[in-house]
C-alpha cells in the first residue's frame, strides 16, 4: 500500500539559521520548498522531539514555503534538554518571534500529537496570523491522556507495559509522571539513560504495535543520550500538563471561528485516543475531521499520509478544507 502513494521530491532546504531568544535559549530553524510559496509552519511533537526532513513529505515543494524549528531545549536548539524558562507560553512567543524574523504575515500551521495542541494554543492567541490549521493525532495534554498512555494503553500491550513500568518503583506507580520528572532533573545519568531507553521502547510499541521490539542492547549510546534530552523535556512538560490541560486545549479549539481546520486521526491510535480528535472537532465550529482507517499514531501510515497530503493540496487550491476529504469518513 505504501507504493500507492506517489513519491514527491523532498523539499530542499534554502535557509538554516538560529534565532537568539531570552535566558540564553537559541532556536534552530530551517526553511524549505519554494521561497515564494504558501507559508506553512510545521510544529513537531513530543514534547521534546525535533523537526525532521521527513516531516516535509506532506508538501509539494513547488507550492509551499515550509518553516520548521526545534522547540526550546529540543534537537538542534540550545541549550539542549534545558527546562528552565521552557513552557508553552514561551513557545508561543517564540513562534511569533520567528514569524516576525522571517517577515511572514500569515501562515498555515501544521502540527501532530503535542504539535497539534501547541498549534491550537498558538492559533487561539494569534488567530489573525493563521490562515488555517492541519492537526494530526491530537493530544489534549490532560490527566486522562496521561493516565491512558502510562496505564490504560498498557492493558492492550501488557508485555511492553511491564518492561516500562518495572523501571518505576512501586510507591511511585500512581505518580509516574512526577517520578519521571524528578528523575530527569536528578543528575543521575545512569538512571536517566535507563528510563529514557525503556520509555522510548514503550512509546515505540504503542506507535507500532505489530513491530517486534528491539533488544535494549541493540541501541547505540548516542541514541540513548539523545533520548535523555528528549524525555527530560517531555517529563517536564507532562508534569505540568504541558502548561495547558485538557480544558484549555478545548477552549482554544472553540475560539477558532473563521479559521479553516482539518483534523486527521488514526482509528487505531494507541498513543493519543481517537476521542481526542472527535472532541476537538465538536468544539471547533466548521472544522473537518477525517479518520485514517487502520492507522495508529504514525503519520506516515498510508491512510494518514494520504489524508494529510490531500488536506494541504486542498488548502493550496482553495485556501480552505470545504471540499476535503472527498472520501467517506469526513465529519463536517
Amino acid at each position: 500500500m505504501q507504493d500507492e502513494i506517489a513519491a514527491w521530491p523532498l523539499p530542499a532546504t534554502f535557509d538554516a539559521n538560529t534565532l537568539a531568544l531570552d535566558h540564553g535559549h537559541h532556536l534552530y530553524y530551517e526553511q524549505a520548498g519554494a521561497p515564494d510559496g504558501i507559508p506553512v509552519l510545521l510544529l513537531h511533537g513530543g514534547p521534546g522531539s525535533s523537526s525532521t526532513l521527513r516531516q516535509r513529505e506532506f508538501f509539494d515543494a513547488g507550492k509551499f514555503r515550509i518553516v520548521q524549528f526545534d522547540q526550546r531545549g529540543c534537537g538542534r536548539s540550545e541549550p539542549r534538554g534545558a527546562t528552565a524558562h521552557n513552557n508553552t507560553a514561551a513557545l508561543i512567543a517564540d513562534i511569533e518571534r520567528l514569524r516576525e524574523q522571517l517577515a511572514i504575515e500569515r501562515w498555515l500551521v501544521f502540527g501532530g500529537s503535542w504539535g497539534a495542541a501547541l498549534a491550537l494554543a498558538y492559533a487561539a492567541q494569534h488567530g489573525q496570523r493563521v490562515t488555517g490549521l492541519v492537526l494530526r493525532g491530537v493530544f489534549l495534554t490532560g490527566r486522562a491522556d496521561l493516565d491512558w498512555f502510562f496505564h490504560g494503553a498498557g492493558t492492550l500491550l501488557p508485555e511492553a507495559h511491564l518492561r516500562f513500568i518495572e523501571q518505576i518503583p512501586r510507591r511511585w506507580r500512581r505518580s509516574v509522571v512526577t517520578y519521571l520528572d524528578r528523575s530527569f532533573q536528578s543528575g543521575d545519568t545512569l538512571k536517566q539513560s535507563r528510563l529514557a531507553l525503556e520509555w522510548q521502547r514503550y512509546e515505540s510499541a504503542l506507535s507500532s504495535p505489530y513491530v517486534a521490539p528491539r533488544a535494549a542492547s541493540s541501541y547505540a549510546d548516542s541514541a540513548v543520550d539523545a533520548w535523555r534530552a528528549t524525555y527530560t523535556i517531555q517529563a517536564h512538560y507532562l508534569a505540568h500538563r504541558c502548561f495547558l490541560g485538557e480544558a484549555a486545549v478545548l477552549r482554544a479549539a472553540a475560539s477558532l471561528r473563521g479559521i479553516p481546520v482539518a483534523i486527521v486521526h488514526g482509528t487505531l491510535d494507541l498513543v493519543c485516543r481517537p476521542t481526542n480528535a472527535w472532541r476537538v472537532h465538536r468544539a471547533c465550529a466548521g472544522s473537518r475531521l477525517a479518520w485514517a482507517e487502520g492507522a495508529g499514531h504514525d503519520p506516515y501510515h498510508p491512510a494518514s499520509k494520504q489524508l494529510l497530503r490531500d488536506a494541504v493540496e486542498c488548502f493550496a487550491a482553495q485556501r480552505d478544507f470545504a471540499q476535503w476529504p472527498s472520501a467517506a469518513g469526513a465529519r463536517a
